[in-house]
């Protein structure tokens, strides 16, 4: 997204509502606003919402860390005691793979 054109009363509107739609379990939109929102946070010259913007885009790339980091930790503990889950883990699972190994 090309910010560049934007008033930066919108910038920081558009960086706003980015952050608050992640809490919606929506971590790639947190992810999104990093991206798009890192250029005018950290490497353009200073303006007034340029310290609110920062902050949002901080917590933005924490809360998408966060949930990398839940989300991996539930993918290994799955992968690992699937089989010994039984029939729940077989609910579970969308795709059933043969045999215990």
């Amino acid at each position: 997204m090309d910010f560049s054109k934007a008033p930066n009363s919108r910038k920081l509107q558009l960086c706003r509502t980015y952050f608050y739609a992640g809490f919606a379990l929506l971590p790639f939109v947190w992810a999104i606003n990093v991206c798009w929102c890192f250029e005018e946070a950290f490497r353009k010259p200073p303006f007034p919402e340029q310290s609110q913007i920062k902050r949002f885009v901080i917590y933005s790339a924490v809360g998408t860390l966060l949930w990398l980091v839940a989300i991996i930790a539930w993918i290994i503990t799955f992968q690992t005691n699937r089989t010994s889950w039984g029939a729940t883990a077989d609910y579970m699972s969308f795709m059933i793979p043969l045999g215990s190994a």
